[in-house]
């Protein structure tokens, strides 16, 4: 079960996946909690979208900074991974860019890809949008757009709206500078051509001259579009890194963003115990299996022996950043919120089960125990962790039932959650601070006997399939699950996602008794 109360109202892209893991289709949205939520709370769904419905189990998130960011991320997702509920988008064209050619008068153009030399900016989006920029760079710096650059002079030169390189009546360093202008505003430093127009703008419409003042306007909008700068698909061709973390109670959450030619490639997630000085160990390990990128983006200093490191496997020159502004800087802030969107995003979720059971304290590590039959003969039991209110799979487990001949339910909780906290105990490793068992007051109770038998207090309480009503040990009545509360929904998912995770074992162990 997906809890939508967790997704952000950041811009992004949506990653459905089916029972194995495959990404199954690739979304994006202005606003992924009002995107993903509308799948499953609106009925009418054509049959293509159903059968989707129907095969999604998990979702993963990438945070964007702007829409455009995330539709463009959207495309290049869809081109590598190419879903199979995304059909009709895996040939969909580039997105196109402006480029200023690397001619000694160079040119301003239209370019579907990156393919040549010269310089690169967008992708844009619009086509509108793109051609109404590339027409007020065109006017306001004069900049030729001819494909060949002939001695007689065009119509733009006689009315006004190019230099005329191919006239010779500027010189290479004026149109040169030209240029450069028309770059620092594709870039973003839009400043002094805003001022331009906007004094122009304002003397149009002193004068009367109201469409003129109205065309000028338009222009500003455009230029301005500008500012809205990309984070994700950069206008240089760069092959970078960006790592990012957070630490809680000694595990460090960790994940790369990698820009490969200009364009988000991969996100790769990492959780594993250690305080802030693992960074390093984290990268000397990384890039020992990985191929260094020319930049690595860090939040932090790391000591001269980490770019030294890096170089020698790359076997070229290294960079490593710590940005504290700037477009580097975003990135980084960037995979920070994607960090803690994707491990901690589930917080609120389990302040919210603290309330409803009247806890202590907030439930940060959750374990959930299924029991499933296999074959009508014998048993398996499975258990699930939830950190942070999100699904640690590094703590998984699987049991088969030892002591038992034949179907118990209730004696074959007690073996798992015995063998599971009796080893936590000796090992004087780490317990969670709720128990969560799928079945009603009878698996209720054997789990809460054994856990008094060998002398762990753990908060502990089951949940009934055919009733969806949760049991606590001291209450004379069961909760009532609420459809339209949060902890109600997070107990459903959690009890949800052990019932899968056994299930998965009970058909591997099936598969193996068949195979032999």
């Amino acid at each position: 079960m997906i809890d939508l109360s967790v997704i952000p109202k950041d811009p992004g892209c949506y990653l459905y996946k089916d029972q194995n893991g495959k990404i199954i289709y690739i979304g994006k949205a202005k606003n992924l909690k009002k995107r993903v939520s509308s799948y499953f709370n609106k009925k009418d769904h054509d049959p293509k979208t159903k059968a989707l419905l129907k095969a999604i189990v998990d979702i993963d998130l990438i945070i964007t900074g702007t829409e455009v960011e995330a539709l463009i991320l959207e495309n290049n997702l869809i081109k590598r991974y190419q879903p199979k509920y995304n059909i009709d988008l895996k040939d969909s064209k580039n997105y196109a860019y402006i480029r200023i050619s690397g001619e000694k008068f160079p040119r301003i153009g239209i370019a579907r890809t990156k393919s040549s030399s010269g310089e690169y900016f967008g992708p844009f989006v619009s086509a509108k949008e793109r051609d109404y920029v590339l027409s007020v760079l065109k006017k306001i710096f004069r900049l030729r757009s001819c494909r060949r650059m002939t001695k007689k002079a065009c119509l733009r030169y006689h009315i006004g709206t190019c230099t005329g390189p191919c006239t010779g009546n500027i010189s290479e360093e004026e149109y040169r500078n030209l240029i450069l202008k028309a770059e620092s505003v594709l870039r973003g430093n839009t400043k002094e051509l805003l001022s331009s127009l906007e004094s122009e703008m304002k003397e149009k419409s002193k004068n009367l001259e109201f469409e003129k003042a109205i065309e000028l306007r338009e222009q500003i909008e455009a230029v301005r579009h500008l500012d809205d700068r990309q984070h994700i698909d950069r206008r240089k061709i760069t092959d970078e890194d960006i790592i990012n973390y957070s630490i809680r109670n000694g595990v460090m959450y960790l994940m790369i963003f990698s820009v490969y030619k200009g364009t988000l490639s991969e996100k790769q997630e990492f959780v594993f115990e250690g305080g802030d000085e693992s960074l390093e160990e984290f990268i000397v390990q990384y890039y020992s299996e990985n191929e260094p990128p020319l930049e690595l983006i860090l939040p932090r200093e790391t000591e001269p022996v980490i770019a030294e490191f890096l170089s020698s496997q790359k076997s070229r020159k290294v960079k490593v950043t710590v940005p504290k502004k700037g477009d580097k800087k975003n990135l980084l802030d960037l995979v920070k919120h994607n960090v803690d969107t994707v491990f901690f995003g589930g917080e609120i979720k389990v302040k919210e089960l603290k309330k409803r059971l009247h806890l202590s304290e907030e439930p940060e590590i959750i374990e959930c125990f299924d029991i499933s039959h296999l074959a009508g003969t014998s048993m398996v039991g499975s258990m699930v962790q939830f950190r942070y209110g999100k699904p640690d799979k590094r703590n998984y487990r699987r049991f088969r039932i030892k002591t038992i001949d034949g179907i118990d339910d209730f004696a074959a909780i007690a073996e798992v959650v015995k063998r599971r906290y009796q080893r936590i105990k000796n090992e004087n490793g780490e317990f969670p601070d709720l128990i969560i068992i799928d079945g009603g007051k009878g698996q209720l109770s054997s789990a809460k006997n054994i856990l008094d038998e060998i002398g762990v207090k753990i908060p502990v309480i089951s949940i009934a399939k055919r009733e969806e009503e949760i049991y606590v040990p001291g209450l004379k009545y069961p909760l009532p699950l609420k459809k339209d509360e949060k902890a109600s929904l997070f107990i459903q998912e959690i009890r949800d996602e052990a019932h899968r995770f056994a299930i998965s074992y009970n058909r591997l162990l099936r598969k193996k008794e068949i195979t032999g």
